[in-house]
């Protein structure tokens, strides 16, 4: 029997975003169609929409879905099935053909990758649509590239998704438009696009809060030098990704510390109304990930569930988890892009990946809302290519070709030579080894600014931030952290003229300590945020695209790791707009 033509009537309704981008792909009806939008915004229900159109209308006879990975096959399978479109999700390469009564089948860029002579024929037999979901993944690989070019040609349509449109490299995206901007490079082009900021305008995504921790870290060198950092303060690459690695290792301080925190967040949102909340530990590998998970039982007395790898049986312990009210989940680098778990609400960043597009498809874990007012929570180590992404969560950003690679950022590759055990030979052959850490809540970074002075784990100050309310507008948010912050200096301040009243009747007072670097940045940092907030309230932009003005007008990174010159700079320009 075949299937079923998929009514109309039976679909949800559709979001602002997703009507817009509906009514030009229907007016354009061009072969190629790619929407960009943000984690959580629907980009899946936009799709289906649209192959339920096409099929309606007899456009199309066959619709594929091609997705990163197995979970995300049967996520797509189950989705469309909700709205009359069947897909099976069991199609393998051997099988050529779907049966009849499937309008498709989803399978996976691998798949395509390995066989795109068979993908072919199935697309030139019936007139289909292909969608290729997150579709900067035909770009991993030349043969990934080349499959699905070779794949989908004949296809009578194909809509490309994502919600991360930019890569790394200079892998050509197939089906994807690129345009020469004025400086000679080819720039990704969208025929639709949904950014973060507009989602957060519109309450589709939750409002991102961003816990920085740094602290002092020690470890032995494969030389046997020990070492010393402090988290987040200027250094070399190989030092920060050193003092990155021995913060982040199981058997110190700073791990724990920072668990225990994100466990009272995760308990304060629960409490608040989000009952089912939910936290993930991001973590860089199989051993550690188990570490972790020892961790968070010995933090709250509950065991955390593990997901190792997208292999056989991660599926569903992932939906297992998602159906569940189980405190914490414990991924190997992360679950995969489009994972739909929204009672996430809290993520402890504690990998070595750095990339911008690692960094913002794993902070699309959390970022998906259910009602208006949710909130998310991010625990990261406070290192500045990391503060940094933090800081630029709202930027919209596109694939760029022939771009020379940034000397500043941060190369994943590079990261992980340099925190991987170092192996020396002959008779002085010792393993680098991490000896002690220790966590300190350095700054919140929310909407591009950062708040906060340090405030030492398990301290009143650490918990002022970790008590903020858990359902809050964005524009709560930012009003809340600044009179928590305001209260923070105003308490330091007592503290400071307290002890200044003891020493009075010294015979002659003592000249003020002259402030450290690291001192004067947080208060550059400071007066920087209140002016900003300051021209918000008189403008109404919001406090990121003002930041992010700033940093057009003077140059320089976000303010959470700017100089302090930058950060004079800014506060100068700032006056006078």
């Amino acid at each position: 029997m075949a299937a079923r033509t998929p009514v109309l009537e039976t679909f949800p309704a559709l979001r602002a975003w997703q009507r817009k981008a509906l009514v030009e792909y229907l007016r354009r009806r061009s072969e190629d169609f790619t929407a960009v939008a943000t984690p959580g915004a629907g980009k899946t229900t936009f799709a289906l929409r649209i192959a339920a159109e096409l099929l309606g209308d007899g456009t199309i006879e066959a619709v594929t879905v091609v997705a990163p990975t197995e979970h995300l096959k049967n996520q797509w399978s189950e989705a469309a099935a909700r709205v009359g479109i069947q897909l099976d999700a069991a199609f393998r390469n051997a099988d050529l053909h779907s049966a009849a009564d499937f309008h498709g089948a989803v399978v996976t860029y691998a798949q395509v990758g390995m066989a795109p002579q068979v993908h072919r024929r199935r697309t030139m037999t019936r007139r289909t649509l292909v969608i290729l979901d997150e579709i900067h993944h035909a770009g991993d690989s030349r043969s990934w590239g080349d499959g699905v070019k070779a794949a989908f040609e004949p296809a009578v349509r194909r809509l490309m998704l994502t919600g991360t449109p930019f890569r790394s490299d200079d892998n050509p995206i197939p089906f994807v438009s690129y345009e020469r901007g004025g400086d000679g490079l080819l720039r990704s082009r969208a025929d639709s696009v949904y950014g973060y900021s507009d989602a957060l305008r519109d309450g589709v995504v939750r409002p991102v809060l961003f816990l920085a921790y740094s602290g002092e870290t020690r470890w032995r060198t494969n030389a046997g030098e020990e070492l010393a950092a402090r988290l987040g303060e200027p250094m070399t690459q190989d030092l920060v990704a050193q003092a990155w690695r021995t913060a982040l290792d199981p058997a110190g301080d700073w791990m724990p510390q920072v668990l225990r925190a994100a466990d009272a967040r995760l308990t304060v949102l629960r409490n608040a109304g989000m009952a089912d909340a939910g936290g993930l530990i991001i973590a860089t590998d199989q051993q550690t990930a188990r570490s972790y998970a020892k961790l968070i039982e010995q933090v709250t007395g509950e065991k955390a569930a593990v997901v190792l790898s997208d292999d056989q049986g991660a599926s569903a312990r992932i939906a297992t988890f998602a159906a569940s009210d189980q405190r914490w989940l414990v991924a190997v680098r992360m679950v995969s892009e489009g994972v739909d778990i929204p009672r996430l609400a809290v993520g402890v960043y504690a990998t070595s990946a750095s990339t911008p597009l690692y960094f913002a498809q794993a902070i699309g874990r959390f970022v998906r809302a259910r009602r208006p007012g949710e909130t998310a929570s991010v625990f990261l180590p406070s290192v500045p290519h990391l503060l940094g992404l933090a800081s630029e969560m709202e930027t919209e950003r596109d694939h760029v070709l022939g771009k020379p690679k940034e000397a500043d950022g941060f190369d994943d590759d590079l990261l992980e030579r340099a925190q991987r055990d170092d192996q020396a030979s002959g008779e002085l052959e010792k393993r680098f080894a991490a000896l002690s850490a220790t966590a300190e809540l350095d700054q919140v970074i929310f909407d591009g600014a950062s708040f906060g002075t340090a405030a030492q784990a398990g301290t009143p100050e650490e918990e002022e931030y970790l008590g903020l309310p858990g359902l809050l507008t964005a524009d709560q948010v930012s009003l809340l952290l600044t009179k928590r912050q305001a209260a923070q200096l105003a308490a330091q301040r007592r503290r400071t003229a307290d002890g200044a009243s003891q020493s009075a009747a010294a015979p002659t007072a003592a000249p003020p300590a002259p402030m450290s670097a690291a001192q004067r940045r947080v208060a550059l940092r400071r007066q920087l945020n209140a002016l900003v907030a300051a021209r918000h309230h008189r403008t109404g932009q919001p406090h990121g695209k003002i930041h992010a003005e700033l940093r057009r007008l003077c140059g320089g990174p976000p303010s959470a790791q700017a100089t302090i010159e930058q950060l004079e700079e800014r506060i100068a320009t700032v006056q006078t707009l």
